[in-house]
């Protein structure tokens, strides 16, 4: 046996944690990057551009995902977790 007590490990919420870490770089990347590198090359007109159009991409998913935590907050405060 191991001298050291061990941890109770709660996955879903390094799970969660994991995904929502992705997430914000991924929208790292695609921002920051992706529009820094138009706004480089192309100009200021084109960056902004540019970042109006990934603004009114990225509204479907931002919606959609909204909407599931959402109901998964209504059917975790319903079960009384």
């Amino acid at each position: 046996m191991s001298q050291y007590p061990r941890k109770e490990r709660d996955l879903r919420a390094y799970a969660r944690m994991t995904q929502f870490r992705l997430l914000l770089g991924a929208l790292f990347i695609i921002i920051v990057v992706g529009n820094g590198l138009i706004l480089l090359i192309y100009g200021s007109e084109a960056g902004r551009s540019a970042l109006l159009c990934t603004g009114i991409g990225l509204l479907p998913a931002v919606l959609i995902i909204g909407s599931l935590w959402v109901m998964g907050w209504i059917v975790r405060r319903e079960r009384g977790d």
